[in-house]
C-alpha cells in the first residue's frame, strides 16, 4: 500500500511561499490526494478483490461471464426492494425477472468508470492551481528576496528592504489585474465543486444530491423498517443476463446473480466526498463573497491588515490603503503573509511615511482616498 502512494508525496509538499489562502489550497492539495488516493484504491485489487463474482453454470465459463457482466452491465429489480430479504426475495434488488416487466429495472454500469471519474475530478480541482500559478509568475518569490528569514547582515536587509520598496512605489495601484485574476481562480474553485456535485448526479442517475441526506435519516430512523440507501445507489448484488447459442443452434438465455464487492469500498468513498464537497462549498461560496466584500469595502481592507499584522501601525494601515487599490492590498496581505514580520513592519512603515509626505499616488478628495478601490 504504501509503494502505491509513494507517488503522490510530491503533491503533500508544503511550500513555504504561500501565494493563496488556506481555502483555495484545500482545493488543490487536499482534495486532489483524496481524489487520487481513492482512484488508486478502487484498481487495487489484491486490497479490494474481484471487482466481480457471477455465480454461473457449468456450461459457462467463470472469466467468460464475469468480463461480459462487468463490460456490460448489471441490473436490478425495484420492485424487489420492497420485499422481505430472506423470504420473498434473497437480498434486496434480486427476484425472478420474468415476472417484473423491463421498466422495473435498474441498470448499473458506472462501476467501470469509477477510477476514471475520480482521476478526472482531481484534474478539475487541480485546474484553478495550475491557471494562478502560471499567472502569479513567481512575484511573491521574487519579492521576498529571503526576507522570511531576517537571518542577514544589516546592510544586505537595508538593501534589499530598499528594493522592495522601490517596487511598491512604483508600481503602485498597477497590481489590480494580477489580484482580479486570483479572484477569478477562488470563483472557479467554487464553481468546480458545484459543477462536479452535478456532474456525480448524473453519474449515479440523479441520486447524488440527495445521498447524503439519504444517508443521515437512515441512521436516524428505525434500520429495521427501512432499506439502506446506499444499496440503491451502491448495490451489492445484481443480475445479469447472458446469451449464448445452446448445442441445438438455439440462443440460450443464463440469468445469473452477481457480487459487487468493490462497491462496499465505493460507497464509502462517495459517502464522504458528499460532505466533503458540501463543506468545501460552504467554505469556497464564504470565500467568494469575503473578496466581494474586500472589493467594495476599503475600511474592511484596513481592518484586516490590522487584524492580521499587529505591528504595523493602525495609521500606516490606512494610508497605504487609501493611497491604493485593492489589487496592492492583496499584494501586500500576502508579502506580510510570507516576509519576517519585523522586515515586514519596517516596509509598511516606510511606505506609509513615503505616501504621506509625497502625493505622486494620492486620489484628490478626502471621500475620494476612502472610497478609491
Amino acid at each position: 500500500m504504501l509503494d502505491i502512494f509513494r507517488g503522490l508525496k510530491s503533491l503533500i509538499k508544503i511550500s513555504h511561499v504561500h501565494i493563496d489562502t488556506a481555502v483555495f489550497r484545500l482545493h488543490y492539495s487536499f482534495t486532489v490526494i483524496l481524489l487520487i488516493s481513492f482512484s488508486l484504491i478502487v484498481t487495487t485489487r489484491q486490497y479490494v478483490g474481484n471487482p466481480i463474482d457471477c455465480i454461473h453454470s457449468k456450461d459457462l465459463p467463470e472469466d467468460v461471464l464475469n468480463t461480459y457482466c462487468w463490460i456490460h452491465s448489471t441490473y436490478t429489480i425495484t420492485a424487489a426492494y420492497r420485499k422481505r430479504e430472506g423470504f420473498e426475495v434473497p437480498f434486496p434488488g434480486v427476484d425472478n425477472s420474468k415476472s417484473h416487466p423491463e421498466a422495473e429495472r435498474k441498470e448499473y454500469r458506472y462501476y467501470q468508470w469509477v477510477c476514471f471519474m475520480l482521476f478526472l475530478q482531481a484534474i478539475l480541482f487541480y485546474t484553478p492551481r495550475w491557471l494562478w500559478k502560471g499567472w502569479e509568475g513567481g512575484k511573491i518569490h521574487a519579492l521576498m528576496m529571503d526576507l522570511d528569514i531576517g537571518l542577514c547582515s544589516e546592510v544586505e536587509k537595508k538593501q534589499k528592504k530598499k528594493m522592495l520598496l522601490d517596487y511598491l512605489w512604483e508600481n503602485l495601484r498597477f497590481h489590480n489585474w494580477w489580484a482580479y485574476r486570483y479572484y477569478l481562480c477562488e470563483v472557479l474553485a467554487l464553481l468546480n465543486v458545484v459543477g462536479q456535485m452535478f456532474l456525480m448526479n448524473r453519474f449515479f442517475d440523479g441520486a447524488f444530491l440527495t445521498f447524503g441526506i439519504d444517508v443521515l435519516r437512515f441512521l436516524e430512523s428505525d434500520q429495521e423498517d427501512r432499506v439502506d440507501p446506499m444499496i440503491y445507489v451502491f448495490p451489492r448484488m445484481t443480475k445479469c443476463t447472458f446469451y449464448k447459442y445452446g448445442v441445438s443452434g438455439e440462443v440460450e438465455r443464463h440469468d445469473a446473480v452477481c457480487i459487487l464487492p468493490l462497491n462496499v469500498v465505493n460507497e464509502k468513498i462517495y459517502v464522504f466526498l458528499w460532505f466533503w464537497f458540501l463543506f468545501l462549498g460552504v467554505l469556497s461560496f464564504i470565500t467568494v463573497l469575503y473578496r466581494i466584500v474586500i472589493i467594495f469595502s476599503p475600511r474592511t481592507r484596513v481592518y484586516l491588515l490590522r487584524l492580521r499584522f499587529r505591528l504595523v501601525r493602525k495609521e500606516a494601515v490606512e494610508t497605504i490603503v487609501r493611497r491604493s487599490k485593492v489589487g496592492d492590498w492583496f499584494l501586500l496581505y500576502m508579502l506580510g503573509e510570507n516576509l519576517d514580520t519585523v522586515i515586514y513592519r519596517d516596509v509598511m512603515h516606510e511606505l506609509a511615511n513615503k505616501l504621506a509626505s509625497r502625493h505622486h499616488h494620492s486620489v484628490p478628495g478626502i471621500k475620494g482616498e476612502l472610497q478609491e478601490a
